[in-house]
């Protein structure tokens, strides 16, 4: 097998490291990159220079990753000393970046949506209005919803050129059309024929039927179409942050990354709240349009 010098398995298994006498892997050393307007918090670092060897690392590393103990709490361990560990719950949750990530997890959210209800409503009323259309145009978009999250993101980033919040955005925005479009086909499909040919029968155009008669016994149903396809996108959202993208899901991969339950919990519980929020929003927008005029 092969292994880092440092690698958590070596003692524990007492595995023997031979010498690569042929250089043939090449030397994989930490280096430590940061701002400039950070140095001076990084002294305390400074400190840890030259203080642990190769073996020393190697039980620390195996306290980590084979005892799956904190790295905070193995930090104390070995420094013999209280020192501060990782973010308390609270304080993780509540963090300066707080803000930011809400403002980018409501961005990705509700531009996604935005777009995919420009799109999927007039698709919806296309495959409602022609037969024919409706079958291709509700499995094209349903078979979308069948790709991994996390392909479709690696599959935007070469097609858009970037990472970020583009892909992040198109991907959304795939994933928010079938709800929309479903419903709304379903929506129109349910409006009475009666009334329809009543609006005919008043001498109103086609288009003036969609609009004063269908649109508005449809919108109920179209509404939770979009609702689904919100509540959807703020749990999907926390992927995008595995490209930069953003959002709450930048800290949940950060706690994954520190093995810090704080931090992911910090990350998961808006992440959650923030659906709750956005699905009590559109039920009250639902039951509006529902209550008798």
């Amino acid at each position: 097998m092969d292994l880092y010098t440092t690698d958590a398995k070596i003692e524990r298994y007492a595995i023997v490291a031979l010498d690569d006498d042929r250089n043939f892997f090449p030397p994989y050393d930490a280096v430590l990159l940061h701002r400039a307007d950070v140095a001076k918090r990084l002294e305390p670092l400074k400190k840890l220079e030259g203080k642990i060897d190769a073996a020393t690392m190697v039980r620390l590393n195996a306290r980590a990753e084979l005892d799956k103990v904190a790295f905070a709490d193995v930090a104390r361990e070995y420094l013999g000393a209280r020192i501060e560990g990782g973010k308390g719950f609270w304080s993780a949750l509540f963090a300066p970046d707080f803000g930011r990530l809400l403002v980018e997890h409501l961005g990705l959210v509700f531009g996604s949506l935005a777009m995919a209800a420009l799109v999927g409503i007039p698709l919806g009323l296309v495959a409602a209005k022609y037969s024919w259309l409706a079958q291709p145009v509700l499995v094209s978009t349903g078979v979308l919803q069948t790709i991994p999250s996390l392909a479709l993101l690696a599959f935007l980033i070469p097609l858009t050129g970037t990472i970020g919040a583009w892909p992040a955005l198109i991907a959304l925005f795939l994933y928010a059309l079938l709800p929309i479009t479903r419903n709304t086909y379903t929506g129109i499909a349910e409006v009475p024929r009666g009334l329809v040919q009543a609006g005919a029968a008043l001498a109103l155009s086609p288009r003036q039927v969609l609009a004063r008669v269908e649109l508005p016994l449809a919108l109920p149903v179209i509404m939770a179409g979009v609702k689904t396809s919100a509540v959807i996108s703020v749990g999907t959202a926390t992927i995008a942050a595995f490209i930069g993208a953003g959002g709450f899901g930048e800290r949940i991969s950060q706690g994954l990354a520190l093995n810090d339950h704080a931090v992911l919990l910090a990350g998961a519980l808006p992440a959650a709240l923030l659906a709750l929020a956005v699905h009590a929003a559109f039920e009250l927008i639902e039951r509006a349009l529902r209550a008798p005029r």
